[in-house]
C-alpha cells in the first residue's frame, strides 16, 4: 500500500469516529439503579424514610417535602434540586449544606454520581413516581 493510500485510510477512520478513540459513554442508568442501594437505607423513591423520598426531587426545592422534618440547614439552603446541584450535594453532602442531618460522606466517583443521577431522573417516569 502506498504511503498516500495509508494516509487516506487513516483519515477515513480517524474520521468515522470523530478522534479515532471511542466515544465516552453517557450515564449508565442501570448501574445507577445499582449504585442508589447506597441511599436505599435511608431513601426511597416513593415515600419518606430517614431521609425524604426522591421522586420528584428534580426541580424541588430543597427542604420542601410536606410533612418530611428537614433540619433547618437543608430548609434554608436555597437549593433547587438540579443535576448539577444534584452532582454538587453528592460529592460532599456536608460541604455543600453544612449543618445538614445527612450523615452519608458523599460519592466522590464522577461517574458513579453521573449513573445515579441518571437513575433518579429516570425514575420520576415510573409508575410508583406517578401515583398522585
Amino acid at each position: 500500500m502506498s504511503r498516500c493510500h495509508c494516509i487516506a485510510v487513516a483519515v477515513l477512520v480517524l474520521g468515522a469516529t470523530g478522534t479515532g478513540m471511542a466515544a465516552p459513554a453517557g450515564p449508565d442508568i442501570v448501574r445507577g439503579e445499582q449504585l442508589y442501594a447506597r441511599c436505599a437505607a435511608c431513601h426511597a423513591l416513593a415515600y419518606d424514610r430517614v431521609g425524604p423520598r426522591h421522586c420528584g426531587l428534580l426541580g424541588r426545592r430543597a427542604g420542601t417535602v410536606p410533612g418530611f422534618d428537614y433540619s433547618a440547614a437543608m430548609r434554608q439552603s436555597g437549593i433547587v434540586w438540579n443535576e448539577k446541584t444534584l452532582d454538587h450535594f453528592l460529592r460532599k453532602p456536608l460541604a455543600m449544606v453544612p449543618g445538614s442531618t445527612m450523615t452519608y460522606d458523599g460519592v466522590a466517583n464522577a461517574g458513579e454520581r453521573n449513573d445515579l443521577i441518571a437513575y433518579i431522573k429516570a425514575a420520576n417516569s415510573r409508575a410508583e413516581c406517578k401515583k398522585p
